[in-house]
């Protein structure tokens, strides 16, 4: 069994509208189909605001040149109702059996040896919570218990990168004091506080307030260096602090060619996996995908076709008890630590 770090997977079904249930069943990344066949057990699904309920098309994330336009700040309201809609999917697709809203680690654990779709509710990105922080009380109620301060636009919490290749993630200024407050209350729940699309000031800041460093799909600077992967400071501190790194299967983040036409190899997934445990120790990284957010690499169409994945780990090397950490052991170990 595979447990993922990162889908958009409420995302898409709330764009396409209808019965989610139905919808979830097949179709996109990630389907109940599609995690059958590939050995997909669970992971965090993002509740993610957009402000539109638009398909999204991964042919307009091809750059023209080395960055992309940075999105603007949203409205509070218009971004609460895109997340608690998404919520509201989450849970009918938990009352339909299609999956189930976890609590703890134990909960993941237990939830995917019986054989069902373990979800862990994300929030990516905080525009939708209040300045006093109610929201986030609320949405801890309904089940969240993994919060990103930021997405790549700057919210009211912090600032958060833009895309652009051929720079690391040190592109501006860090938590606001309501984001110091907002992780301060993260962590009084035990909340996982996720660094990704956090400028690397905000990582370290965060990183100062004593929470463990987790950046759920971020790839090395090292490898591919763009503002959305860590740096080998970073990529240390996630293992000093006992947090995680998820591998992020967008092309974008893996290659030079899958930033600039969308073409990214499995062995540029293994380059990253390699440096990051390097950097990282093995027993802190994991898998990060973003299914259903981003274009995917050669041979991966869907969650389906996890086992290219696997496959390619286990030519690059890796033996058995490696490749059950790298996929599933050390995120329920982590997750366990930090939710119980």
């Amino acid at each position: 069994m595979i447990f993922d770090g990162h889908n958009d997977a409420l995302s898409r079904l709330w764009k396409t509208g209808g019965d989610p249930v139905e919808a979830f069943a097949s179709g996109g990344h990630v389907s109940i189909k599609a995690a059958k066949a590939g050995g997909l057990g669970g992971g965090f699904f993002a509740m993610f605001s957009s402000g539109s309920r638009q398909m999204f098309d991964f042919s307009a994330l091809k750059p023209d040149g080395d960055s992309m336009p940075f999105a603007a700040p949203m409205d509070q309201t218009l971004a609460l109702r895109d997340a608690s809609e998404q919520a509201g999917v989450a849970r009918r697709l938990h009352e339909a059996g299609a999956l189930r809203i976890c609590l703890t680690g134990t909960e993941l654990r237990e939830t995917m040896a019986a054989g069902q779709m373990a979800c862990l509710l994300h929030l990516e990105g905080a525009d939708c919570i209040d300045h006093e922080l109610l929201v986030l009380d609320l949405l801890y109620a309904a089940g969240l218990r993994s919060l990103g301060p930021v997405w790549s636009r700057n919210t009211d919490f912090g600032e958060g990168v833009p895309f652009v290749f051929g720079q690391g993630p040190d592109t501006g200024g860090g938590l606001t004091d309501l984001g110091r407050a907002l992780v301060a209350r993260c962590m009084a729940l035990n909340m996982v506080i996720d660094t990704s699309h956090i400028t690397e000031r905000g990582f370290w800041d965060i990183g100062d307030l004593g929470a463990p460093l987790v950046a759920t799909h971020s790839n090395a600077c090292a490898i591919t260096n763009t503002t959305r992967n860590l740096t080998d400071a970073q990529l240390r501190a996630v293992g000093e602090t006992g947090g995680m790194v998820g591998l992020n299967f967008g092309t974008l983040f893996l290659s030079k060619s899958g930033w600039f036409d969308l073409e990214a190899t499995t062995d540029d997934m293994i380059r990253h996996l390699d440096h990051m445990m390097q950097m990282a120790g093995e027993d802190h990284v994991g898998l990060g995908s973003d299914f259903d957010g981003a274009p995917l690499p050669q041979g991966i169409a869907s969650a389906a076709d996890l086992p290219v994945l696997v496959e390619a780990m286990s030519r690059a090397g890796y033996g058995s008890e490696l490749i059950e950490k790298l996929t599933c052991e050390n995120w329920l170990r982590f997750l366990t630590r930090q939710l119980g």
